[in-house]
């Protein structure tokens, strides 16, 4: 067993990202990084930048597709990271007091927020509420896709 940081790490480097880059161009621009994404501001005035959430079934289909003006999206979820021991599917979103995986937790939240490293954090700490992922995100006031 091991501790990751790599979301964390990952979210922070986007937008860090995003703002060296904007230091030189005041272009559109979007960074992606394995799904963790920023922008600045739309690519035109009419045409916002159009990311999907992937379908979890077919995991090559788009299950909904979102428009991001500025900001950023990060999803949190146990579709790609988990284990199958004994036929029993474990997520690597472990609970900090049992150490055990997350029960009841959707399958993936996707959250958008200012920058990546909060819109991040918060898709994880709704992880973590497990069945009471969504009335969590809810109480943050931020707008958010979840599939159970």
């Amino acid at each position: 067993m091991q501790i990751d940081f790599g979301g964390i790490g990952k979210e922070y480097a986007v937008d860090r990202t995003l703002g060296l880059l904007l230091n030189i161009s005041d272009a559109a621009i979007l960074v992606n990084f394995g799904g963790d994404i920023v922008c600045n501001k739309s690519p035109s005035s009419d045409s916002p930048w159009r990311i999907g959430i992937e379908d979890l079934e077919s995991q090559e289909e788009v299950q909904q597709l979102l428009e991001l003006t500025s900001g950023a999206l990060a999803t949190s979820g146990n579709t790609k990271r988990y284990l199958i021991s004994n036929g029993i599917r474990y997520g690597h979103v472990l609970n900090p007091i049992t150490g055990w995986p997350i029960e009841v937790a959707p399958l993936s939240i996707t959250v958008a927020e200012g920058n990546c490293t909060r819109a991040g954090m918060l898709a994880t700490f709704a992880m973590l509420q497990g069945e009471n992922a969504e009335n969590f995100l809810d109480q943050q006031e931020v707008k958010y896709w979840a599939v159970r």
